[in-house]
């Protein structure tokens, strides 16, 4: 399978990186421990591309963003083969009321819910499923998120609870950290599992497949190094796909929409409604991809951030501009060492 590392000499040349531009989008409410977006915007002849890897990633592990980023740049995507993508709203860990709010104003059938944001969250995490259940009405579809919080016991017992609460869960994302885990729950449990970060985060994205540890994959093109990778990682899987963001503005979102348009099959709805946790865009009115009534709209055009909204959210802090530039910096030196070992 075509490594996120394959970026070729060519591409990375028609980049413009020095004239990166940063960002920082404050957050309508702290999404796992995040409160401003951050992350820097390239341009190339193809447009713009978004580099946003979250703060806690090492440089290697970066590579296939900025791969990703490149690819939107320079080559673009495949063709899509559905004009318009169904959504999930996505409920934060917040209280019951705020959370039947966000539900009820997006005009989404399905929503997913953050679980497991601390050890005893779990009469929390019931009060806001039921909130959602009642937002939506008998027909929505309800799926939690405890992004490896749970522990294989806490996780089978966990989700007896939320099943019952949601009357009947969609599936249940990334339960424990580990593959094994994974698949310990799968066992023990009715509802579907999905599997997020044992692929985008893993070696083997395709070993979660293979261990049986999964129902679903949740494909991310961001961290896997781009449209055309994820479709062979989607395909190679051989698991129905939901495709979720990575918390980007417009310009990243544009090729995870570009990937959920050119998915062979597309059963559930994605997770890319996201820019609704921004206050905030670099993209301008209707370029915004912001979902009307539950779907977005594959566009005409490839989003590109309005000179003022650049100017409004640009990355003013000395020390984080600095930080984020030299971190593209060495993001690119991987990368291009990556494609010289290549060479050899």
């Amino acid at each position: 399978m075509r490594s996120p590392n394959e970026v070729s000499t060519e591409a990375l040349s028609m980049v413009d990186f020095d004239g990166a531009r940063g960002y920082a989008i404050p957050m309508r409410v702290p999404f796992r421990g995040i409160t401003v977006r951050e992350g820097m915007l390239i341009e190339g002849p193809g447009g713009w591309g978004e580099f946003c890897p979250f703060a806690g990633y090492d440089d290697a592990e970066c590579v296939p963003w900025l791969a990703t980023a490149i690819e939107q740049c320079t080559i673009g995507w495949p063709p899509p083969v559905r004009d318009r993508i169904p959504i999930n709203c996505t409920v934060p860990a917040v209280g019951p009321q705020h959370a039947h709010e966000i539900t009820a104003g997006t005009g989404c059938r399905t929503a997913k819910v953050k679980v497991a944001d601390h050890p005893e969250s779990l009469s929390e995490d019931l009060a806001r499923v039921e909130a959602v259940r009642d937002a939506l009405g008998p027909g929505g579809a309800i799926r939690v998120d405890a992004n490896g919080g749970w522990d294989v016991d806490t996780a089978v017992a966990h989700i007896h609870r939320l099943d019952k609460a949601a009357s009947g869960l969609e599936y249940v994302e990334q339960p424990c950290r580990s593959i094994d885990e994974l698949a310990a729950v799968r066992r023990q449990v009715d509802v579907r599992i999905a599997a997020d970060e044992s692929i985008r985060r893993a070696e083997d994205p395709l070993r979660v497949a293979a261990a049986s540890a999964a129902d679903i994959a949740v494909i991310k093109c961001t961290p896997l190094g781009g449209v055309r990778r994820s479709l062979q990682v989607a395909a190679a899987a051989g698991l129905p796909c939901v495709v979720s963001s990575a918390l980007e503005t417009s310009i990243g979102l544009a090729a995870q929409l570009a990937l959920a348009a050119a998915l062979p099959e597309l059963d559930f709805a994605c997770g890319l409604g996201t820019l609704s946790l921004l206050d905030g865009d670099v993209v301008a009115g209707a370029g915004s991809l912001r979902a009307v009534e539950g779907y977005l709209s594959i566009p005409d055009r490839r989003p590109a951030p309005d000179p003022d909204l650049l100017e409004k959210y640009e990355l003013t802090d000395p020390q984080r501009a600095v930080w984020w530039r030299d971190r593209l910096r060495r993001v690119r030196a991987v990368q291009q060492a990556a494609l010289q070992r290549a060479q050899l």
